[in-house]
C-alpha cells in the first residue's frame, strides 16, 4: 500500500493540472455504457470486451452540426485491457466504431487511450477507490472536437450481497476552463445473486451540464438502467436496457458487453 500510494502521487498532481484546463463537451453518442468498480486485470494478463449498443428510440438530431444522429443508430468499441501491475491497467479502445447510422451507414469514429489506477485487489475489500483518464482522438462526425478526454474517479463499497458505486466523471474538449468541466455522473446498485457469477442492477448516467451553470433538469441527460451480469471461465457478460426520463435523453437504449482474458 505504500507503494500504491507513492505511484498516486503523480497521478493526483496530473489531475489537478487537467482540471485546470479541462472543459465543455457537449452531450454525444457513447461507446461505452459502463460504471467502473475499480476491479483490473491481473498483472501480465490481457483482455478484450467489446461494447455494442443499440438505440432504437433516441434523439433525432445530431448534437452538433455533421454530427451523428442517435436515433436507430448502433455503436460501441472494442476495448483491450492489459493489467501492468496490481494497481494499473492500461487500456486501449480500437476501433470506436457505428454499425449503422442515419443517412451514414457504418463508420469508424475513432479510438481511445486510458489508464486506470486503483487501489490493488479491489474485489476484496469493503471500500474500493481509484481514478482513470482516459484519452481520445475523434472524427467530425462523432465529437465535435477532435481531441477529448475524460477523467472519472472511482468510489465503492462491496457490501455483499450489494454494491454500492458511484463514478463523478468530468469531460473535456480542451476548450474554456474549470467552470466548463462538464458534469456527467454514473452511478449503480447491484444485487449479487451468486458471488462472482450472477448479479443485477440498476445504474443511472447523466449529464448534467457544464459546472458553471448545470442545464435546467429536463434538459439534462438522465437515463435509468436495468442491467444484468453473468461471468464464467469462457465469457463474461453484462446487458442492459436504459430508459431516458427527461427530454434531453434516448427513450429507449440497449447495451451488450462481452469480455475474455486472452491469455
Amino acid at each position: 500500500m505504500i507503494i500504491f500510494h507513492k505511484n498516486l502521487i503523480p497521478v493526483f498532481a496530473l489531475i489537478a493540472v487537467t482540471l485546470v484546463v479541462i472543459p465543455k463537451a457537449a452531450f454525444a453518442q457513447t461507446d461505452e455504457i459502463q460504471v467502473y468498480d475499480a476491479e483490473i486485470e491481473n498483472q501480465g494478463k490481457f483482455n478484450v470486451m467489446v461494447h455494442s449498443n443499440f438505440t432504437p428510440i433516441g434523439r433525432k438530431t445530431p448534437d452538433f452540426p455533421g454530427g451523428i444522429i442517435a436515433n436507430d443508430s448502433v455503436n460501441g468499441a472494442v476495448e483491450w485491457a492489459y493489467g501492468v501491475a496490481d494497481w494499473f491497467e492500461q487500456g486501449l479502445y480500437f476501433p470506436v466504431y457505428t454499425a449503422y447510422s442515419e443517412g451514414r451507414g457504418g463508420s469508424l469514429d475513432g479510438f481511445k487511450i486510458r489508464e486506470l489506477f486503483v487501489r490493488p485487489h479491489a474485489h476484496d475489500h469493503t471500500f474500493f477507490y481509484g481514478v482513470n483518464f482516459e484519452f481520445s482522438v475523434n472524427y467530425h462526425y462523432w465529437e465535435s472536437k477532435h481531441l477529448t478526454s475524460e477523467v472519472r474517479p472511482i468510489v465503492g463499497l462491496h457490501l455483499y450481497p450489494v454494491d454500492l458505486i458511484f463514478n463523478p466523471i468530468v469531460d473535456t474538449n480542451y476548450t474554456g476552463g474549470l467552470g466548463n468541466l462538464e458534469f456527467v455522473p454514473a452511478e449503480r446498485i447491484a444485487y449479487n445473486i451468486v458471488k462472482d457469477k450472477w448479479a443485477v442492477a440498476v445504474e443511472e448516467y447523466e449529464d448534467d451540464g457544464p459546472l458553471r451553470h448545470f442545464l435546467p433538469g429536463n434538459d439534462q441527460f438522465h437515463e435509468v438502467w436495468a442491467v444484468m451480469d453473468h461471468n464464467n471461465k469462457i465469457l463474461n457478460i453484462e446487458t442492459g436496457v436504459g430508459v431516458g426520463v427527461t427530454a434531453g435523453a434516448d427513450k429507449l437504449t440497449f447495451k451488450l458487453m462481452l469480455s475474455r482474458d486472452l491469455n
